[in-house]
């Protein structure tokens, strides 16, 4: 299971209409994702997004690929509302109408992994 955190840089002073957005999301009717030809390729396991002044990030748990999951939700039309209620929020307007605009501002916008940690792979030492 793999974590992705990508980054948004905000107008300060918007929180609470940032989380109004976030909060009447619907989430995709399934976690499963799936290539072109249908073929099951991962899952989309959680995610949250925290806000703080001007940076906000949102933080993906998955199985598989991060090009799976950018291709799925660039295809999810709650997550276009989604980005079309953000945009005036936004410091600086991306493009996000087409799969490959997405998927093009999903990898920029994605913070290097430095770590991660899990108790089924890693876990804690005896006291």
């Amino acid at each position: 299971m793999t974590y992705a955190a990508i980054t948004y840089r905000v107008k300060p002073g918007h929180e609470d209409e940032i989380a109004e957005i976030f909060q009447n999301f619907k989430r995709l009717g399934t976690s499963v994702l799936r290539d072109e030809e249908g073929n099951e390729v991962g899952r989309l396991l959680g995610t949250a997004v925290f806000i703080k002044d001007d940076f906000m990030v949102r933080v993906i748990h998955y199985e598989g690929t991060l090009e799976a999951v950018s291709k799925t939700m660039a295809k999810h039309g709650g997550v276009h509302s989604l980005e079309a209620k953000l945009a005036p929020y936004l410091q600086q307007q991306r493009d996000t109408s087409t799969t490959e605009a997405f998927g093009s501002y999903f990898r920029n916008a994605t913070m290097r992994c430095i770590s991660q940690l899990s108790a089924d792979t890693q876990p804690a030492e005896a006291s």
